[in-house]
């Protein structure tokens, strides 16, 4: 492993924002993964969602040790243990998944990786804390909305919280979030807008991870 555990939390923590990023063809992928990285981000999920994501994950990973050497590399939508230690063997730094299996959470724990399952009730949280995630995916996070992270850390304030769905690059948002007291957030769509992909306007995109970190800076406590 590039990065210990320690590592990675620490860097989500920090930085307070991931990138959720998929792509079938691996030049996108590449060009997409190094705008992030030049935008001031540093862990960085890929998804398993097309048929041979794991394929375009392994050549990511070999072209981040080269191009982006301070990128920790993790990768999303893991729902059993067959799936994270295959992509474990390919060099994922951290996991992430819609949903808790404590199969996951073995495999993880095994390898000290961290892995932040999808959570989306107070038990569940507590379940995967017991199963030694030290950071649980909040999802989908516009459906149970800032409410649930400012309830659910009253009486379990040691949580650390990563929300991922309906996050977005404006101070509002970030600032109803992070007041709500989440870790970090996860962000998909709305950071590669449909119309800067088509164009390839990477810059565009370096400029919006820039700008969310500003804002990140801004709104936190």
């Amino acid at each position: 492993m590039r990065f210990s555990k320690i590592q990675v939390l620490s860097v989500m923590k920090e930085t307070g924002m991931v990138p959720v990023f998929y792509h079938s063809d691996i030049e996108v992928a590449k060009n997409v993964m190094k705008a992030c990285y030049e935008g001031g981000v540093r862990a960085f999920e890929f998804t398993n969602r097309g048929d041979f994501a794991h394929e375009v994950f392994r050549d990511l990973v070999k072209y981040a040790a080269k191009e982006c050497p301070e990128m920790i590399m993790g990768i999303g939508s893991i729902v059993d243990a067959p799936t994270a230690a295959l992509y474990i063997q390919m060099g994922a730094n951290f996991l992430v998944g819609p949903l808790f299996n404590p199969e996951v959470a073995k495999v993880a724990n095994r390898r000290l990786i961290p892995y932040a399952p999808g959570c989306g009730s107070v038990s569940e949280v507590g379940f995967a804390q017991e199963a030694g995630c030290d950071i649980c995916k909040v999802f989908p996070g516009d459906v149970l909305g800032a409410g649930f992270v400012k309830n659910l850390k009253a009486p379990m304030p040691w949580s650390n919280l990563m929300v991922t769905g309906g996050v977005k690059p404006e101070e509002t948002n970030l600032k109803t979030w992070f007041d709500a007291g989440v870790t970090c957030v996860g962000m998909g769509s709305n950071l590669f807008p449909a119309e800067m992909m088509k164009a390839g306007d990477w810059a565009g995109i370096t400029k919006l991870c820039s700008d969310t970190f500003a804002i990140i800076k801004k709104v936190r406590k």
